[in-house]
């Protein structure tokens, strides 16, 4: 009976430890990508608990005619594919500002959106970070600066973990 027992409590811990994440605390870096646009953002992410995290990022886009500055918050929940490589799922939104400039006709407004968010990212042994995501962007608002109300963001990202 003893060795049921113990075989039964190694299987559980073999089992709980197969899934356990390295989702650290805190993660600080950029996430360059593009979204009409080349452009960048400040990135952070904050542990929540081994499967789940927030993330927060302040960006801009630039293109020939409209350029855009934004913050969004996502959460996120975190799996393990093998060792160092996760993927990751979730949803949130955020809020902006932009200015178009072509041929002399300027406009500029305010936005507010709603995202999804999933990719794959590598923790290194070192406390490195490197992602590569999508992130789909629903806008609403009142002004024209986008004529179909979706942007498709597709980004690498770097951040140091900590």
């Amino acid at each position: 009976m003893r060795k049921i027992i113990f075989s039964a409590f190694m299987l559980i811990g073999l089992a709980f430890s197969t899934n356990a994440q390295d989702i650290s605390k805190n993660a600080l870096g950029l996430r360059l990508g593009d979204n009409d646009g080349f452009g960048g953002e400040i990135s952070y992410q904050r542990g929540l608990s081994n499967k789940t995290r927030l993330e927060f990022d302040l960006g801009w886009r630039n293109s020939n005619d409209v350029d855009a500055i934004k913050i969004v918050g996502l959460h996120q929940w975190v799996w393990n594919i093998d060792g160092g490589f996760n993927w990751y799922a979730g949803l949130g939104g955020g809020l902006g500002s932009w200015s178009y400039d072509k041929n002399g006709y300027d406009d500029n407004g305010t936005f507010v959106f709603a995202a999804g968010d999933i990719g794959i990212e590598y923790n290194f042994d070192v406390p490195i970070q490197l992602s590569l995501d999508f992130r789909p962007e629903f806008y609403f608002n009142s002004d024209d600066f986008r004529e179909d109300n979706f942007g498709p963001d597709i980004a690498l990202g770097i951040r140091y973990r900590f």
